[in-house]
């Protein structure tokens, strides 16, 4: 089965409201797909996010980002007069978001939304709250009790609270009762509307590629709702973080801070705590990419406190075990397994094992250490998934313009580039042609962008998640060179219809 995709996030969809959201503008998106001979469209995490606005730093591995509620949509329901947020400023720059402002606008507006749906009293409000108790009810507390404490970390609150004694909670839901109704409101709304989308995308044909981050914020409903989950010591702190040692890009290694599961005890109970998360992502997505899967083999473990990643070291993850498990209990589901990075013997067989499939990325076929790499696309399996370039890369515009002299006249010689046909197009054809089984690649791409619209660089704090397309960029016109390029490549939908072209 020879697929394809799209890579955009929702954040970077267009509208006029300072954030990309799941209303008109994202079934424009899935019509553009549709028409375009796609198969998939990829998304990054969507839980709400936290300080870096990183979708891979999230308050919750179950809730929803508040700010991808479609205010026009609520508009439509009558939850919202279109003057409460139509007069507001949201941002000056239609091609970037705006966190910090997003930050002070959006909330009040989901408040008078959330106000009239409690107003309702909606028996399906009512119904979502009881059938999502599990996560719900301690997501909305968490979200309550920061508020009440100027949205410091829960490892700051007072000990009763961040220790989670019974007495402590149960007047806390009691005082703060009316704040958490609020964020179950708005959990509520941002179901409703995903549940609609994603019907809407596969009644098109599109199906939904969701990002599953393998670790957790240490500042989220999960760590504090399920400590014994993590390794934390008896006043709720991390013994060690995650992170990744140093390597060629990093003489100090990355520190990324999350705290470490604790498999021992995970496995004793039969994973069920990630059981639940996995299986909550599937259900929200038609397939899900796992990502830092070589975390499952082995992870790096840096002591708590340290401020550079040179003194971790690595310890065994719960390997095969672990996914045998998710087989047990969900059954063979479609999984991506994201495979970069620092890669072992090991890391391979328990790929391998798994059958899932792995990740290419042409733009890291064309260093020195990398000739005659499994990146280069006469080398791939059928069984992976290759991309130009993921969040975490440049552009394709981008990488051709700042790549080393030699890395870039690799690129042209392979690939036989061209000015007049345009590098991001000769590098997509290259995925297209390949012979992985799905190809992906990034909406920026597609529009022939440059460095301006990378959307992440890792390691940094500050511009990073902003980029948006702009309304209009993109068209009937592309949606058709796309479909003649999938036609070309046996990519389209139809093509493999009962296992092959016809």
């Amino acid at each position: 089965m020879r697929k394809a995709g799209v890579l955009l996030p929702i954040s970077s969809l267009p509208s006029p409201w300072g954030i990309g959201a799941l209303g008109a503008a994202a079934r424009e998106f899935i019509d553009f797909l549709a028409a375009a001979g796609q198969s998939f469209w990829q998304i990054l995490p969507l839980g709400p996010t936290s300080y870096g606005d990183s979708p891979y730093q999230s308050f919750s591995s179950w809730a929803g980002n508040p700010y991808f509620i479609d205010l026009d949509d609520l508009a439509a329901e009558g939850l919202l007069e279109r003057q409460e947020y139509q007069r507001l400023n949201w941002g000056e720059d239609p091609a970037r978001v705006d966190y910090g402002l997003l930050y002070k606008t959006r909330y009040p507006v989901l408040r008078k939304a959330c106000a009239r749906l409690l107003e309702r009293g909606d028996a399906r409000f009512h119904s979502f709250c009881l059938g999502e108790a599990d996560w719900l009810e301690d997501y909305a507390l968490f979200m309550a009790l920061k508020e009440r404490f100027d949205g410091r970390s829960w490892q700051e609150w007072p000990q009763p609270i961040r220790l989670r004694e019974p007495a402590a909670l149960e007047a806390a839901r009691t005082q703060l009762a009316g704040e958490v109704n609020f964020w179950k409101g708005v959990q509520y709304l941002f179901c409703q509307q995903w549940k609609k989308l994603k019907s809407y995308a596969n009644e098109k044909g599109v199906s939904i590629l969701g990002d599953l981050p393998i670790y957790t914020a240490l500042d989220s409903a999960d760590v504090w709702a399920s400590p014994k989950q993590f390794q934390l010591d008896d006043r709720g702190c991390p013994t060690e973080v995650a992170g990744c040692p140093p390597d060629a890009f990093s003489e100090d290694g990355q520190l990324w801070g999350n705290p470490l599961f604790d498999w021992e005890r995970m496995k004793r109970d039969g994973y069920q705590w990630w059981l639940h998360r996995v299986g909550y992502q599937l259900c929200l997505y038609d397939a899900l990419r796992i990502d830092h899967f070589r975390g499952f083999e082995s992870y790096y473990a840096i002591p708590y406190g340290d401020t550079t990643a040179r003194n971790g070291r690595w310890r065994p993850g719960p390997g095969l075990d672990f996914f045998q498990a998710v087989n047990s209990a969900l059954g063979k589901q479609n999984i991506v397994a994201e495979d970069l990075g620092f890669l072992t013997p090991e890391v391979h067989r328990l790929l391998e094992e798994t059958g899932y499939p792995g990740m290419k990325v042409l733009e890291f076929a064309f260093g020195s250490r990398e000739l005659g790499s499994a990146y280069l696309p006469h080398c791939y399996p059928t069984n992976c998934v290759v991309y130009t370039g993921t969040h975490d890369n440049d552009t394709i515009r981008g990488w051709m313009a700042s790549a080393p002299r030699k890395e870039a006249a690799f690129a042209k010689e392979y690939l036989r580039l061209s000015r007049g046909e345009g590098y991001h197009w000769g590098m997509m054809r290259a995925a297209w042609a390949s012979p992985a089984g799905l190809a992906m690649v990034q909406m920026q791409d597609l529009l022939g962008l440059g460095s301006e619209a990378r959307m992440n660089i890792p390691s940094t704090l500050g511009g990073n998640w902003q980029w948006r397309a702009l309304p209009g960029s993109y068209g009937p016109k592309l949606a058709r060179r796309l479909h003649r390029e999938m036609k070309v490549y046996q990519r389209l939908p139809s093509q493999n219809e009962n296992g092959g072209p016809r």
